[in-house]
């Protein structure tokens, strides 16, 4: 009986270990099996790493010649704001000379309609007549004109006894007189007036020889 015993516990042990064999074999066999799982799952998380890799390159790319471009365009627009700053200032600058000059001269056209009047006073004037009161009333309005036009800015050209000067007088005759070098404004034949430093009626004049 004990003998039986032995020999079955023997069996039983001897199982135990073909078991384990064959499980130690299974588990080797599925280790064999799942190593070219792994290995094909380390491939493509390595592919899956240089793919992601050389996504965020391209997208660093991609963001570089974003950068580039807006500079590019940052750069543009500073020039293009420069150069409208420029114009907008030379608009400025030309608006406002327009303003001073016309702000200047502003009295031109009506002193051009004014002096005739003068011319007339002055003729008026110099004509003998018996009447004082009519003298003296030509003589306050020559006076109050002149003066208004002086306060304007309009004053008479000096030109008797003045060298000849082609760009304030107009030589309507020549004459020869002794003792009087050529060139020499000798008569004023109708005065002349500047406005400010711009000529507004050249005067009329006899020059000597």
């Amino acid at each position: 009986m004990n003998e039986e015993k032995q020999d079955c516990s023997v069996n039983d042990t001897s199982q135990k270990v073909q078991e384990s064999d064959t499980e130690k074999k299974s588990d080797a066999a599925k280790t064999e099996e799942a190593k070219p799982s792994q290995e094909k799952a380390q491939e493509t998380h390595h592919e899956e790493k240089k793919h992601d890799k050389h996504h965020r390159e391209s997208e660093i790319e991609d963001l570089r010649n974003q950068i580039q471009d807006l500079q590019g365009n940052v750069e543009s627009l500073k020039n293009e704001y420069a150069r409208a700053y420029a114009d907008t200032q030379n608009m400025r600058k030309r608006l406002t000379a327009d303003f001073d000059q016309q702000k200047k001269y502003r009295i031109q056209d009506f002193a051009l309609d004014i002096l005739p009047v003068l011319d007339n006073c002055e003729r008026a004037l110099n004509q003998k007549t018996e009447d004082e009161a009519y003298r003296k009333g030509v003589q306050m309005i020559y006076d109050q004109l002149t003066a208004a036009l002086k306060k304007e800015g309009v004053i008479e050209i000096d030109a008797l006894n003045q060298p000849f000067d082609p760009n304030l007088h107009q030589a309507l005759m020549t004459e020869k007189k002794e003792g009087i070098q050529a060139g020499m404004v000798t008569e004023v034949l109708q005065k002349g007036y500047k406005l400010k430093d711009r000529l507004l009626r050249a005067a009329m004049v006899k020059v000597s020889e």
